[in-house]
């Protein structure tokens, strides 16, 4: 009987183990802010490509955007065809919230 028990517990264990191996790595939080976004400012402003800076940050900055597109101040900047055409260049997904 109590073989038993220490089986059961250790297939407990692998089981936890293998649970955790598919979920795969924990993503890091996000701070979401705006002003994370600078490195785009040329690219939103004007006809200038996106660098490659901008386009690490939109890609880091990727879950705050329904936040932002939600937000008064930010909503017409997210929102406009030049933000859709830096997004799309940098090969990020523009939102649907």
């Amino acid at each position: 009987m109590m073989m038993m028990k220490k089986n059961c517990v250790v297939c407990a264990v692998v089981l936890m183990a293998l649970v955790l191996i598919e979920v795969g790595p924990v993503a890091e939080a996000v701070t979401c802010s705006a002003t994370q976004l600078t490195p785009c400012l040329p690219a939103f402003t004007s006809s200038a490509s996106p660098s490659a800076a901008c386009c690490q940050k939109l890609k880091e900055q990727k879950p705050c955007f329904c936040g932002y597109i939600n937000n008064p101040s930010l909503k017409q900047y997210v929102n406009s065809p030049r933000a859709r055409t830096v997004l799309s260049s940098c090969r990020v997904p523009y939102p649907s919230c």
